[in-house]
């Protein structure tokens, strides 16, 4: 009979190892090349590129293919459509972080700060209406996303109400950094 092991930090020790691994695979050049050529697919090239624009990692690499697609595509479908991609990996990061990753820190920062100097901050009435607002303002510009989610996570926004916002906060971003493409053309 198997037993479930239980880990202390599970979601902690899967955010160290995915960060890991995408630098690893991001040291791979034919893995570099795979990407670059996501260009060449079209719509489903851009959904998967805006499923790449969320990261920290593969900001840059997004950015390339969308870029590329912007050669034949339209910058408004290619925001619209990347948009979604955007949504889904917005989606992956902020449920690990809502749900079980914050919980985890929480307990390592009660462990370490026994005066509770930053809930003490979150719990102020002037910055608990910032976190959305800020939170928001970070995913709709072209930076990853990681921090924003985490702010948006931590202020218990609703889930149904975090995709509206992730697809218009990324679809304009998105849809920002494809058009600047125009006017920068050598």
């Amino acid at each position: 009979m198997l037993k479930k092991i239980h880990w202390r930090y599970k979601n902690l020790i899967i955010v160290v190892f995915s960060f890991g691994f995408a630098i690893l695979l991001s040291r791979i050049e034919a893995f570099h090349n795979f990407l670059l050529h996501l260009g060449g697919f079209g719509y489903l090239g851009a959904f998967f590129a805006g499923m790449l624009f969320v990261s920290t990692f593969t900001v840059a690499t997004s950015a390339l293919i969308l870029l590329t697609l912007a050669e034949t595509l339209s910058p408004l479908e290619i925001g619209l459509i990347a948009g979604l991609g955007a949504v889904v990996g917005d989606m992956t990061i902020f449920h690990l972080i809502k749900d079980n990753l914050s919980e985890e820190i929480k307990e390592i920062y009660t462990r370490l700060d026994r005066k509770k100097h930053l809930q003490k901050l979150f719990s102020s009435k002037y910055f608990s209406w910032t976190l959305p607002i800020i939170g928001a303002f970070i995913i709709a510009l072209p930076l990853p996303d990681e921090l924003g989610i985490s702010l948006l996570g931590l202020s218990r926004l609703k889930t149904l109400k975090f995709i509206f916002l992730s697809y218009c906060l990324n679809s304009l971003g998105i849809f920002l950094v494809v058009s600047t493409s125009f006017f920068i053309k050598p």
